[in-house]
């Protein structure tokens, strides 16, 4: 059975009402959309902890000494980086697709925020993975 529900949209006449089944349902599947690509980009960044801390044990517990040591500790710096920056270039789009659902102003200015800060913590990441590879270069 459909589910209705009167529309704050003001139709031709000037009233408010009428059936908005449609719009409704288009907004539920945004909204799962958006949780799904949320979901992704924290499943992405857990991965990256998860494999990074994988490694990081391996190779501690192999008792490394020397510039080796550290040259593969910067490695493993850049893999989880990476993935960071994946992980929240996937937030940010589901930050935009959850703003899309609902255009409020508060929502607005709360996505230019979240925006704002993961574009810095991702520029700032980028340039340090950058920065440590020209250095090994």
């Amino acid at each position: 059975m459909r589910e209705e529900y009167e529309s704050p949209i003001r139709n031709q006449t000037g009233e408010y009402g009428g059936l908005a089944y449609e719009g409704r349902e288009s907004m539920r599947v945004l909204h799962v959309v958006t949780f799904g690509i949320g979901i992704i980009g924290v499943s992405v960044i857990l991965w990256g902890v998860v494999t990074s801390l994988r490694e990081f044990v391996a190779e501690e517990s192999h008792g490394l000494d020397g510039e080796d040591t550290c040259r593969r500790r910067e490695i493993l710096r850049r893999h989880l980086g990476s993935y960071l920056l994946l992980g929240l270039e996937f937030m940010i789009a589901a930050d935009i697709v959850n703003t899309i659902v609902k255009p409020s102003v508060n929502e607005l200015i709360v996505l230019g925020s979240i925006v704002a800060i993961r574009t810095v913590l991702s520029f700032s990441l980028n340039k340090e993975l950058t920065g440590s590879s020209r250095a090994e270069g």
